[in-house]
Parts: structure tokens; sequence; C-alpha cells
């Protein structure tokens, strides 16, 4: 004879209501540190250990030592102007009439401007009458492209009694909380109190770096445990900003795929929350996008854009590719502007970004 056993019944923890009720305790807001991270000897938890076995703790990512040296555009792109953009200068020194310009549009591909954006810049490239040469007349259309930018843009509250709050979004391995930790600096730098969200509750090491970055630059913190609800953790960060009168708060967010929709969801539960604790806010949602990744990043971007509403691009790692393309592409693409470049490690490598500045650099 067999005796059969009813299966247990798997316990379903209830999802976090929007009431704020919290079943994993308390947030931990921490003030502004007093001393670097650097001088301390370890990252201290302030939260319950994860259930993870503790030889499958991860680890949190190397904080690079801070560089306030100021970055410089030209230098960040030498890799494009020797790769892309030599090659296209090279077929480009004949007049418009002599121009191989089958041989042009497929530079602009291969440098990630897009196959039909290519063929437009092309198109109308070839039709001016007023370039003096083949490569000003290209130059002038890439330059059209671009969103004019104010290179002082910074993030505005609603109110004057509100904070103004980025939500700072993107898929792993983009260096999202490396951006935030070098904005965060920036605005420091410029007198503004700032607190940092660590609504990445996905994973612990990316609460501890953001902890990292935090007393670095002297801004509050405010974190969950992890596995907790990320949108509690913005809604907490946002009532402590507001009860310290805090000028600017960023919250990081998990390094979701664009194809995974239980994630994305995830993030405009977020998004809604902000809505929700201060009407009328506008957050500034910055989609981390690595220059590397080319075409596919823009495919990610499109996702993002439809779920959360983008309102500017940070793009990162521009120093670390030949290609360049992709700016003119993901703006084209998304009316969106771009609002920092990434062109290096240092903290002052995180510029703002000027179109002309940027078209100059390329063509120098």
């Amino acid at each position: 004879m067999f005796l059969f056993r009813k299966p247990k019944q798997r316990e379903v923890e209830p999802e976090v209501e929007e009431t704020w009720e919290w079943p994993l305790g308390e947030p931990t807001v921490e003030p502004a540190a007093e001393a670097s991270a650097v001088e301390r000897a370890a990252v201290e938890p302030t939260a319950e250990p994860s259930a993870v076995e503790p030889s499958a703790q991860p680890v949190a990512p190397a904080v690079p030592e801070p560089d306030e040296t100021p970055g410089d555009l030209s230098e960040g792109l030498q890799k494009s102007r020797g790769g892309f953009m030599s090659r296209l200068r090279g077929l480009l020194k004949s007049g418009p009439a002599a121009a191989d310009w089958d041989s042009v549009e497929e530079m602009l591909i291969a440098g990630d401007v897009g196959g039909a954006l290519a063929g437009e810049v092309v198109e109308r490239a070839r039709a001016r009458k007023d370039a003096p040469s083949a490569e000003a007349a290209v130059r002038e259309e890439l330059a059209a492209l671009l969103i004019p930018s104010d290179p002082r843009w910074r993030p505005v509250p609603a109110a004057p009694d509100q904070p103004a709050v980025l939500l700072m979004v993107g898929v792993n391995g983009t260096g999202k909380t490396t951006t935030i930790g070098k904005l965060a600096h920036r605005y420091r730098a410029e007198g503004s109190t700032v607190l940092l969200a660590a609504a990445d509750t996905f994973r612990a090491a990316a609460i501890d770096q953001l902890r990292i970055w935090s007393d670095r630059s002297g801004c509050q913190f405010v974190s969950h445990v992890p596995g907790a609800d990320p949108a509690a953790v913005v809604y907490d960060a946002i009532d402590a900003a507001v009860a310290r009168h805090v000028d600017i708060v960023i919250a990081d967010t998990a390094g979701r795929l664009h194809t995974k929709s239980n994630l994305m969801d995830e993030l405009a539960k977020m998004r809604r929350v902000i809505d929700r604790r201060l009407p009328g806010a506008a957050p500034e949602v910055l989609f981390v996008l690595d220059a590397t990744t080319g075409q596919n990043g823009l495919a990610q971007a499109r996702v993002f854009h439809e779920t959360v509403g983008l309102t500017g691009i940070v793009l990162t790692k521009l120093d670390s590719t030949a290609k360049g393309g992709i700016v003119f592409a993901i703006e084209d693409a998304l009316h969106v502007p771009v609002r920092f470049v990434g062109v290096g490690e240092k903290l002052g490598d995180l510029l703002p970004f000027d179109p002309a500045a940027f078209v100059s650099a390329l063509f120098a």
C-alpha cells in the first residue's frame, strides 16, 4: 500500500499594498555621513542579514577612488574620432557631387546611427546646395538631429516646499549606480542637499555600493532590507526628504531587463508612488545607456520610455567605443534629450551634454 501525503501549501507573501505597512521592518534613514567611506574598513549593514548563505552573499562592487579632475569631452571622444569618424571623414574629402554616398551611408550605419536614419541623413546632405563640402553637409545634418540642451540643466521641484526627484533606470551593467554617485557629487558641490534612495533591493550589494557613494558625497541615505518593496523605499525617501527639506532625491532602481514585463510593472508602480506622494511633482526619469551597446541600447530605451516616460538620457562609457552615432539615433528616435555623457571613471568625467560641443569634438 502506498500512502500519499498531501503537498504542503507554499506560503506566499502578500504583496505590499500602497497603504505602506512594512512586513519587512522599518526603513533605515541615514543622515549625511561625517566620515568618508574610504576611511572605513568595511561597509556595515544597517538591515537584517539576507537569507542567502554566507558563502553566497553578494559582494558590493568596488567603488573607484574619488578624483575630481574635470573631464575633457574631446579627449573622451578620441576613440570615436579615430574609428568611425576617421573613416567617415575620409569618405567625405571630395565635394558633394563626387562623394561616394553609398559608402557614407554604410559608414553611418556602422557607427550606430541606424539604417533608416543614415539613409535620411545622406539623402538630405546630398541634396544640399549651400554646403562647401560633403563633410560640411553631413556635419550640418547630424547636428540638426540633436535636441537643443542647456548644459546648466538640473532637476527642479514642482513646488517650493518639495524636493526635486530623479528616478534612475536602466539595465544591469550600464554604470547606473556609479552615475548616481557622480550626480550626487555634482549637486552637492553646487550646494544642494541630496538624499539617495536604495530602491534596487534585488541585490544587497547594490545597497552597499550606493551607501558608499552617499558617504563619499555627504548625502543622506534611505534603504530597506534586501528584497523589500522598491516602491516603499521611494515613498519613505520622499517622506524623509520633505521632513528634512532636502533639495534633490535620487532613486536607484534594479537593473531590470526590458523584456521582463513584471519588472517593468514594478518600475511603473514606483512612478505612481511618486505621483501620489508629491502630486504634480513630474519627476525626472533618466535612462542610463551604455554607449557600447549601440542599437540594442536604443531598443531598451524605447520600452522604458513606453513604460515610465523618459525625460532624459545619460550616455555612459562613451570613451570606450569607436562609435558615437548612437547619440544621434536615440535623440531622433525618442525625442528625449541626452542630459549627461560619461567619458571616464573619474567623478569629473560625467559631463553635461552640449550638442554643439559634441559635434565639434567628433569632427575635430
